[in-house]
């Protein structure tokens, strides 16, 4: 099982004030950005890498189903096979969602034993 770190979530207050913080002051570039209602998700990084920051509005995790510590960033990873991904950290003895679709992509989620929860996409 190969994971790689995909990005990483700051949750902002404001995403549009950030995004402009990263990439005015800081010299990245928007990589991708998702509409969900009302909120933008915003990743940005550095144009000659794949790694990104992912901006996402504290307001939009106002019911926060896995209880996140909403201070402490979260670390997304990405694997080729999800499934066998999945399977490889349950046999480990680690807690790990089911496989879902979450705003349009495959993932599962796993926590540490400090309850922090951390995503896994292909």
């Amino acid at each position: 099982m190969s994971m790689r770190v995909r990005y990483v979530v700051l949750y902002v207050n404001d995403a549009e004030v950030c995004r402009r913080f990263w990439i005015e002051q800081v010299g990245m570039v928007e990589k991708d950005r998702k509409e969900f209602g009302e909120y933008s998700v915003v990743q940005v990084g550095f144009a000659d890498q794949p790694f990104a920051f992912e901006l996402v509005p504290l307001a939009m995790m106002a019911d926060n189903p896995y209880g996140l510590d909403l201070a402490t960033p979260s670390i997304a990873l990405c694997v080729d096979d999800l499934e066998h991904a999945r399977a490889e950290l349950v046999s480990r003895g680690v807690t790990a969602a089911e496989i879902g679709d979450h705003g349009g992509v495959q993932s599962f989620a796993f926590s540490d034993p400090e309850g922090r929860w951390f995503a896994v996409t292909n």
